[in-house]
């Protein structure tokens, strides 16, 4: 029996994270302006490309998907030379309303499942229109992905869509979660849970929803935290420090009298912050002016993301030119309890390979105390 898929790309999508901008709903002209190049398509064919080299049953897929880059080429570039084309963009710059088109002419094609790619908005946009009816599988293309439709990585959601093509993976009822990017710009994270889908359950390879935790227990520990970064950048007065985003990292700073954006890259420098809210390019430009560069971020709770989510600024390029062995992660115990593992989507494979053969991290959990905490592999077939 043929499956039905449909194939929905969100073009724009993560566009806004490399140039700081913390998402592109409303930003795309501005992100455009700051040299912001999609991203989404590619991360789509990627996506395609690995499940089909590796799946016998790709050929018994029915695909249906939209015209252009909303889904048609990137199948294309793949290698899948039949598909059906169920709707058409009006203009080449897409937004929410195409997506929902989409969806309705989906829902009259009885689909069996939509992968689709994009962030936390595009699943609310197809949410709203195909509510329970239709499972959903995404693949990670946002600036920020809290909802439990995600595969951790373009990998991942591979090797999810050929378990599910081998009827391995149930479906169940997933959280579907977003920011106000409005607030989020403007330094406060306010996650809104917008309802149900129905996804596909995979604990080791879907990411769950966000976790947060109170603050106000985990002070004493923050604090020693602090006194332990407060502490290597007196013992390297020559080195820069990036601060990364999340509210662990921003108590650190406050503890140094330090004006920290919450949810921004910042640069300090012998004790003073020489750059708030960093994009990409601005941070390229302090690593061509400092040799000696470290970067200090905390996890995302419960998904264990130090890379990839919500600090897009942190590109590869970034990454590489600091060095992994620089990179200092930070946590409380508590919020390592709930995440029992790290995980890295940089957007490169072979740079997170270079996070899997180190297979574990040092994460700094009070002042001058350390847990080892095991990086998660996100398999990719010719590396299980």
């Amino acid at each position: 029996m043929r499956i039905k898929i449909g194939f929905i790309v969100n073009p724009i999508a993560g566009m806004g994270g490399r140039v700081g901008l913390k998402g592109t709903d409303n930003k795309l002209s501005e992100a455009k302006k700051l040299g912001a190049k999609p991203t989404a398509p590619t991360k789509a064919k990627d996506t395609i490309t690995e499940f089909i080299k590796n799946n016998k049953k790709s050929d018994n897929i029915q695909w249906f998907t939209c015209a252009g880059d909303m889904g048609e080429n990137e199948l294309r570039e793949a290698g899948v030379t039949k598909y059906t084309i169920i709707y058409t963009p009006n203009s080449s710059v897409t937004n929410a309303d195409d997506t929902k088109n989409a969806c309705r002419e989906l829902i009259k094609k009885n689909i069996d499942l939509i992968l689709f790619c994009g962030g936390d908005g595009t699943a609310r946009d197809i949410v709203e229109v195909i509510d329970k009816r239709i499972p959903l599988l995404g693949i990670p293309a946002g600036v920020k992905m809290h909802s439990g439709v995600f595969g951790v990585t373009v990998q991942a959601t591979a090797r999810i869509l050929d378990d599910y093509m081998n009827n391995n993976l149930t479906v169940g009822d997933v959280d579907i979660l977003d920011v106000d990017e409005e607030l989020y710009r403007k330094g406060e994270w306010r996650i809104r849970f917008y309802g149900n889908a129905k996804g596909i359950i995979n604990t080791t390879y879907v990411q769950v929803g966000k976790a947060t935790f109170e603050s106000i227990p985990e002070d004493n520990i923050k604090d020693e935290l602090a006194e332990h970064i407060q502490e290597e950048m007196k013992r390297r007065p020559d080195t820069l420090f990036l601060l990364g985003p999340g509210s662990t990292v921003e108590h650190i700073a406050k503890k140094m009298n330090l004006k920290k954006t919450l949810l921004g890259i910042d640069a300090v420098y012998k004790g003073e912050i020489i750059g708030e809210d960093l994009n990409e390019k601005q941070i390229l430009e302090l690593l061509g002016k400092h040799k000696d560069v470290k970067v200090v971020l905390s996890p995302i709770g419960a998904q264990g993301f130090i890379l990839g989510r919500g600090n897009l600024q942190l590109s590869p390029e970034v990454i590489r030119r600091i060095g992994i062995d620089n990179i200092i992660v930070v946590a409380t115990p508590a919020k390592l309890a709930s995440t029992p593992f790290l995980r890295v989507d940089t957007g490169d494979k072979n740079l997170d390979f270079l996070f899997y053969e180190k297979e574990y991290l040092m994460v700094v959990i009070g002042y001058r105390l350390s847990r080892v905490v095991k990086i998660q592999k996100t398999i990719n077939f010719n590396n299980n």
